[in-house]
């Protein structure tokens, strides 16, 4: 796998906390002046990961680094985080948690932004599909801010199966949809969820719908009916962990 060029120093940051061998070299620019740079190289140097000193033409840059306020800061050199079995990511669904499930989201940044949200909430593990969705690329990892490093996922090329897979190890799949009849706040908490979200575009599709035990909604208050899916994935993320006002 080639490596990920990573230029949010947070990212670099929880790869090398969470695997220092899979980080080949910290590169900074040293006229940055970025303190969090400077902690991503005290960090290197604790674990032994290899820092080196490149002008900013050398780091390159992307859009959302524009939004960091850090292109041409400095970059991390990192190895892809493996991905694990379905019994490894749902072992122990008898505990109470909450796991995730994309239904060919296709947009990097809305990735990379549920597993950040993901990360924060405690979410026990996401599913991914292999076909038709984003990667996760460097743009993944970098929008996640660490997130990736801390909530385990599968990669999955058959998502009904790993459905049914999530059944059987004693999960409740809940669909997610504007046209459904329950509203999140409707849906009991006592029980493992595993929650489904949709193409930024589409939504489910029909065979994953089928698949599920529930189907639930977020309710508009206001004049506007729809959400981004990272952002409605957060809303409801927070409100089956518990943490969400109902």
């Amino acid at each position: 796998m080639s490596a990920l060029h990573l230029r949010n120093p947070h990212s670099v940051l929880a790869a090398i906390a969470t695997r220092p061998r899979d980080v080949s070299a910290v590169r900074v620019n040293p006229q940055s002046g970025d303190s969090a740079w400077r902690d991503v190289m005290a960090t290197a140097a604790e674990f032994g990961v290899r820092v080196e000193s490149r002008p900013p033409r050398e780091l390159g840059s992307r859009r959302h680094a524009d939004q960091e306020g850090r292109q041409g800061a400095g970059e991390g050199v990192v190895q892809p985080k493996a991905d694990l079995p379905l019994d490894e990511l749902f072992a122990n669904t008898g505990e109470s948690g909450l796991w995730l499930a994309f239904d060919h989201l296709q947009d990097p940044h809305n990735v990379g932004a549920v597993f950040r949200t993901a990360a924060f909430f405690g979410v026990r593990g996401i599913v991914l599909t292999k076909d038709r969705s984003a990667p996760l690329s460097a743009t993944v990892y970098d929008i996640a801010s660490g997130g990736v490093e801390y909530v385990p996922f599968s990669l999955q090329a058959n998502l009904s199966r790993a459905l049914r897979v999530a059944k059987d190890t004693g999960l409740w799949v809940l669909g997610t949809s504007e046209h459904a009849e329950k509203d999140v706040v409707d849906i009991p908490r006592d029980r493992p969820w595993l929650l489904v979200l949709g193409n930024e575009q589409k939504g489910l599709r029909q065979l994953t719908t089928r698949n599920c035990d529930d189907v639930c909604r977020l309710t508009p208050c206001g004049g506007v009916t729809s959400l981004n899916v990272s952002v409605a994935a957060g809303i409801l993320i927070a409100a089956l962990t518990g943490s969400g006002a109902r």
